[in-house]
């Protein structure tokens, strides 16, 4: 089961989300590692420098931050060839248009609104474990 496992990367400044999270995660017993990087540019030196496991990773992103946004990691992310093809499910408070669309354009997998109450987080986080359950990620 272990090989089966799904390496988990949180792009997040803000540290109640964070800790909200890893209690979602706690709550639905998803036992994956997860990984916690403030922002693009702590995700992309933990990313190549093999901190996080190259199979099997999954990168939760939020697109609000600070110095690098989550739209311009995801460009990065997209322009280097080690990491174009990382998954990457956008969970994040903006529900701008323009970012949906951009987030869309540059291969995310997934856009998901963080949710006002920690019950409905819970149910986010236990819908995306079952997403990434079903689906075969390299």
């Amino acid at each position: 089961m272990k090989d089966r496992m799904l390496n988990i990367l949180l792009v997040e400044d803000d540290e109640v989300d964070v800790m909200n999270v890893q209690r979602a995660f706690r709550t639905n017993k998803i036992s994956n590692p997860l990984f916690v990087a403030e922002g693009g540019e702590e995700a992309l030196v933990m990313l190549r420098g093999g901190e996080i496991p190259r199979e099997r990773r999954l990168v939760l992103l939020d697109l609000n931050m600070p110095r690098m946004n989550g739209i311009e990691f995801l460009r990065v992310l997209r322009a280097d060839p080690e990491l174009s093809s990382t998954t990457v499910v956008v969970l994040t408070t903006s529900n701008d248009e323009r970012d949906r669309v951009e987030a869309y354009q540059l291969n995310v997998a997934g856009y998901i609104l963080k949710p006002v109450t920690f019950q409905n987080f819970c149910e986010a986080m236990a819908t995306l474990n079952k997403y990434w359950s079903l689906v075969e990620l390299p």
